[in-house]
């Protein structure tokens, strides 16, 4: 196999999920050409990616704003069809639709190969683009093992699960830490994120946060996109220590770098709770309304905290109720976070070297996943 193309589009979370299956075809395949199909938000996690020869971009969304005047749309017209030229010039050995959506199987069906590899029975229809449909996956199983078997069935196997990324490095730049202050641990929290029934209460964040002050005099930073600022002001607000406030001050790369460089994270469930966890830094993730089996951090490094009420998982991104979140305590948040700093530092196999990749200098997180699902603390107790 010489030519492969992955097409994952969108989300963070999602497009973090499938690296191991980008390395596991790099392992099986170590003189094909691969090359990436993502959309522009996701894109610079892949950027000089080592083991992609290409990353193509969908600016899709740029493309639907630009189109609401007839010149942004003759421009959007000219770069669409720049990415199909570039889909179709050369055939590619195999092409693998892991998004499993509408957008994802147009792009599927344009590419020119002979082998479109997906699960059957996916979303709008998806799969009537595929050549090697699949049985139908499992919903319960993990995302990472679920996109790590349209690699085994190209005979591209993970052993071990591998996540790298790719940080760029200005000319003559060390890979020194970004954040020296302080001497207690780094926290890094991430409270935002783009569901509402995925939000943890702010006063219970301020009270998270003051709690490992005291107990290990621990470094508080949070994290966020610019439109988090008022949450992050809302917690802060009532905290009764210091937080240093980074949102909307960090693109993906620094963030990625940031998260490498922390003792602990404690986030929603969101893109960087992936990010952390694909860079090895211990997460303790707060789940309400989705299903931590299927989308939680990779790694038994990690814990889990919900209260297990029998509604969840509902997977409404809206609830006029959340008890999954709001009767969620501190004190159990509090002690994954704790119990993440006492653990063995040898679960998160990780490393940030400076590479050369196509020609440029950047440095490279790599980190070997302990295999398997993160350790969940519920109202039930804590379960390995």
């Amino acid at each position: 196999m010489t030519r492969i193309l992955l097409i994952k589009l969108s989300a963070l979370g999602d497009v973090i999920q499938t690296l191991p299956t980008l390395e596991a075809f790099r392992a099986a395949y170590p003189e094909a050409e691969i090359a990436w199909l993502v959309e522009e938000a996701a894109a610079p996690l892949l950027s000089r990616h080592p083991a992609l020869d290409s990353v193509l971009i969908s600016r899709r969304q740029t493309w639907l704003r630009a189109a609401r005047t007839r010149r942004g749309l003759g421009a959007a017209w000219q770069e669409g069809r720049h990415l199909v030229q570039a889909l179709r010039k050369q055939p590619f050995d195999a092409v693998l639709d892991l998004q499993g959506l509408l957008k994802s199987a147009l792009w599927t069906k344009l590419a020119r190969s002979p082998r479109k590899v997906g699960f059957m029975g996916t979303r709008e229809l998806s799969y009537l683009a595929l050549t090697d449909r699949l049985p139908p996956y499992d919903p319960d199983e993990h995302a990472v093992r679920r996109y790590l078997r349209l690699a085994e069935h190209l005979g591209a196997v993970a052993a071990p699960i591998r996540f790298r990324l790719a940080l760029p490095l200005a000319a003559g730049q060390n890979l020194a830490p970004l954040w020296t202050a302080g001497n207690g641990p780094l926290m890094v929290m991430h409270p935002g994120t783009r569901w509402p029934s995925k939000h943890w209460p702010p006063q219970l964040w301020a009270q998270l946060a003051d709690a490992l002050r005291q107990a290990r005099r621990a470094r508080i930073v949070f994290t966020g996109s610019a439109a988090d600022r008022p949450l992050i002001a809302q917690i802060q607000a009532q905290m009764h220590g210091e937080a240093v406030d980074l949102s909307g001050r960090t693109d993906l790369p620094a963030l990625a770098r940031l998260l490498f460089q922390a003792d602990a994270a404690v986030t929603t469930d969101t893109g960087p709770m992936h990010l952390a966890a694909a860079v090895g830094t211990p997460v303790a993730a707060v789940f309400g309304p989705t299903a931590p089996w299927r989308t939680g951090p990779y790694g038994r490094q990690h814990r889990v905290v919900r209260t297990g009420v029998a509604c969840s998982p509902c997977r409404e991104r809206n609830c006029l109720r959340p008890v999954c979140l709001t009767e969620l305590p501190v004190e159990m948040v509090l002690t994954a976070a704790l119990a993440l700093l006492d653990q063995d530092p040898g679960l998160s196999r990780r490393t940030l070297s400076r590479q050369v990749v196509h020609g440029q200098e950047v440095g490279v997180i790599e980190h070997v996943a302990v295999a398997g699902e993160a350790a969940e603390l519920a109202a039930a107790g804590l379960g390995e």
